[in-house]
């Protein structure tokens, strides 16, 4: 059977088989991994060609890499609040109440974006010297940044139209459209980053046009293709898009108590535990930062390196959001606990196999990132330690996706928090001194299998919990049923 008719079945309470499941949660994995491969790749043409541009130039986008990532993770815990309502909707066949919802989170990513936008670029000038970084760098880090937080707006509505389109259960558009954007980000950075020069291509020479704006070129190059990106994802969300276009009628944009503050619930501690999260992060940055300009580039560059293994996890993590939310909707709670092991296991088997290619192929892939000799070496070893917490991270990243399509948030996220700050910080900073790099990365190794592990252990209590998912999915149930009879 398609995937439509899949989750028809879903739905409308019809018996699913287990190969169904899996082909079903398969079949969503595969375009969501996509997706999230593509923004790595993104990432990845970002730093190679800067990396090209010698150490310094890797060092001053490595140095607020952790901070762009703050405010983007903040633009996604507020969509998610509201694309999480739209996947219960949906599974309850109510597309009108979803799109009752997209309405109201439009206008959150036009009011929310443009805070954040101002908000960073308040602190874009000041930035690199709080993180600690050397003089020489922070003039390109400082406008790295800026140009990054005035596409704030557009990265919101990117993040509300893909997981709009995810929840509804259209995997397809936001992977294509991703790998669309990684496409055009080689144009555009090529144009930005280099200055006009020959270019031999199939034994023709013709003459590139650049503005050879190096590190800013890369921000802007980015910018670009994202924006784009985001513009026509967001055309198929409210044009397109079956169960959730705009289209089908008229309805108010204005925000309603009851939507907001199921959103709130959901996506504040999202916001929060990715905060907390990013700063720890930072931190980390702060702690790496005395090592020396090697040690933050091949830090920053084994990060997007590792960000090749993990994605994937995340890939099924969309998925798994989408089908408990939508079971928990249609108010079956068994099929969500059904659908929930079938995805942590998925991820589990997808990340420790991209774990052994990360482990052999750790040298090519710090080879592709930069041509420098010192950094290949430490980045090399690095990635070699993480490949060895990949099956547990897995664990991890997909039982949380579980967890929010439940709507159950502020435990995990506290777990989270706690697994970043008691384990991963306090073994960085007493590591770090002793082995340099090498102990940041050990502790996030054993940090990242502790994680696992509770978020299993998790998994299984409220599987098997009397006060487990049935009783939170009537509870869904009955507060949506409130909810349209107050509309």
């Amino acid at each position: 059977m398609k995937k439509d008719s899949l989750l028809d079945l879903v739905r409308t309470g019809q018996p699913m088989t287990g190969g169904q499941q899996l082909r079903l949660a398969a079949s969503l994995s595969v375009p969501a991994i996509l997706a999230q491969i593509s923004t790595i790749v993104m990432e990845y043409i970002d730093a190679a060609m800067v990396g090209s541009l010698g150490a310094q130039a890797s060092a001053s986008i490595g140095l607020v890499a952790t901070t762009t990532w703050l405010f983007g993770g903040l633009c996604s815990g507020v969509a998610s609040g509201f694309s999480v309502q739209v996947a219960h909707r949906v599974g309850a066949r109510d597309n009108k109440g979803a799109r009752s919802v997209l309405r109201q989170g439009m206008t959150s990513a036009f009011l929310f974006g443009a805070l954040l936008a101002l908000a960073g670029a308040c602190i874009a000038p000041f930035l690199p010297a709080w993180l600690g970084g050397e003089e020489a760098i922070r003039a390109d880090a400082t406008r790295y940044f800026l140009i990054f937080a005035l596409s704030i707006p557009f990265v919101y509505f990117f993040y509300l139209s893909a997981g709009m389109l995810r929840c509804s259960g259209n995997m397809l558009v936001p992977a294509v459209l991703g790998v669309g954007a990684c496409a055009l980000d080689v144009v555009t950075n090529f144009f930005f980053i280099y200055p006009t020069r020959p270019l031999t291509l199939l034994g023709t020479t013709f003459t590139m046009p650049g503005l050879g704006l190096g590190v800013t070129g890369a921000a802007l190059g980015s910018v670009a293709a994202f924006t784009l990106s985001a513009a026509v994802m967001t055309y198929f969300l409210v044009v397109r898009s079956k169960e959730l276009r705009l289209t089908e009628e008229r309805g108010s944009f204005l925000p309603r108590r009851d939507v907001v503050g199921r959103a709130a619930k959901i996506g504040l501690p999202m916001m929060l535990q990715h905060t907390v999260m990013c700063l720890a992060q930072i931190l980390t940055t702060v702690i790496v930062a005395p090592l020396g300009m090697f040690a933050i580039a091949a830090n920053s560059f084994a990060i997007t390196a590792e960000s090749l293994c993990y994605m994937p996890g995340y890939g099924v993590s969309d998925a798994a959001t989408t089908l408990v939310g939508q079971s928990l909707g249609a108010g079956r709670p068994e099929l969500m606990k059904r659908f929930a092991f079938v995805t942590v296991g998925l991820g589990m088997a997808v990340m420790t196999l991209m774990g052994v290619v990360m482990y052999l192929c750790a040298p090519l892939m710090m080879s592709l990132l930069s041509p420098v000799a010192e950094i290949q070496t430490l980045g090399t070893e690095v990635l070699r330690i993480e490949a060895w917490a990949e099956p547990m991270f897995a664990a991890a990243i997909v039982s949380y996706g579980v967890f929010v399509g439940a709507g159950d948030t502020f435990k995990p996220s506290l777990m989270n928090l706690f697994s970043m700050w008691a384990v991963r910080l306090t073994l960085a900073a007493a590591l770090a001194p002793v082995y340099g790099l090498k102990g940041v990365w050990i502790a996030m190794c054993v940090e990242l299998c502790f994680r696992g592990a509770i978020f299993l252990a998790r998994l299984m209590y409220k599987a098997f919990s009397k006060r487990g998912w049935k009783a939170g999915g009537a509870a869904m149930q009955h507060q949506a049923q409130q909810q349209d009879a107050r509309a």
